[in-house]
């Protein structure tokens, strides 16, 4: 199984790669391919699934990670182009509105499209238990118990009725690759929180969690909160892998491989490559 950085915040230097706030992966497997997220634009999307050679009407599925702008924000390009009846996978609570309120200011930070016209194209799964999407890679589903802290944003804000409430982030969900019995937890935002999420993880699946990649929202973890953290994957049997990237932070990424050594703590860029 392979899996592919399509879209990041950083692209390597001379890369004809294109970047943007935002996250996508490819995951290739013996029983198809799956996009993980879609970026904050079709443009860069498409621009970096050409370059990759894969065509969207390839994909065999898409999974959708939670429904902020910069991991929906290509469907609408992607709509056109993929096939029929294609599957995608997130969360019932998807189409919930979402917003960013700052300074007196809000602004619609959600999916741009209905379930109208996401259903009009293709096959929602809308499903707060696991899902196996293809072989071998399964949604976590809702990640409802949340003893540790979110990966919280002060300003995020969702509809509640007719207000806005703290976001709950209850659509947030990420995916499990299982090679024998090894598991590769891929993170879109980690809006539930990595602590969170890795626990669901090994109460929902059998095996040993090895590889941890994606976005990993810690940009607003504290000190402390970066060293326990740290000290949690230490402990991890097995765990050979840290790959953050997009929402995880600089200091995150500077304090992980400091605790866990630059071995296991490694960027993951726009163009970059996990075999597993």
């Amino acid at each position: 199984m392979r899996v592919t950085c399509v879209v990041d915040d950083a692209v390597q230097r001379s890369s004809p790669y294109w970047g943007e706030h935002g996250l996508a992966f490819l995951i290739e497997g013996e029983d198809g391919k799956v996009l993980f997220d879609t970026g904050q634009s079709g443009t860069v999307l498409e621009h970096n699934l050409r370059l990759l050679e894969v065509e969207p009407a390839e994909l065999d599925a898409v999974a959708i990670s939670h429904g902020h702008y910069d991991h929906t924000g290509g469907l609408p390009a992607l709509l056109r182009r993929v096939r029929p009846d294609t599957p995608l996978h997130a969360s019932p609570e998807l189409f919930r509105g979402r917003f960013s309120q700052r300074d007196g200011k809000i602004e619609d930070v959600g999916l741009s499209l209905s379930h109208e016209e996401l259903a009009g194209q293709m096959r929602l799964v809308l499903n707060t238990e696991p899902q196996e999407v293809i072989s071998g890679v399964w949604t976590t589903g809702q990640i409802s118990e949340r003893p540790h802290p979110q990966g919280s944003s002060a300003y995020h804000r969702m509809r509640h009725g007719d207000a806005l409430v703290a976001d709950a982030y209850l659509d947030d969900m990420s995916l499990v690759l299982r090679s024998g019995s090894d598991l590769l937890v891929l993170c879109g935002c980690c809006h539930a929180g990595l602590l969170n999420t890795l626990e669901h993880v090994q109460r929902a699946f059998e095996g040993r969690v090895v590889v941890v990649a994606g976005g990993l929202h810690l940009t607003s973890a504290s000190t402390d909160e970066l060293q326990h953290i740290g000290e949690i994957l230490a402990a991890m049997p097995g765990l050979r892998q840290v790959c953050p990237n997009h929402c995880s932070g600089e200091a995150a990424f500077v304090a992980l491989t400091q605790i866990l050594g630059s071995s296991i703590v490694h960027a993951c860029p726009v163009g970059t490559i996990l075999e597993f």
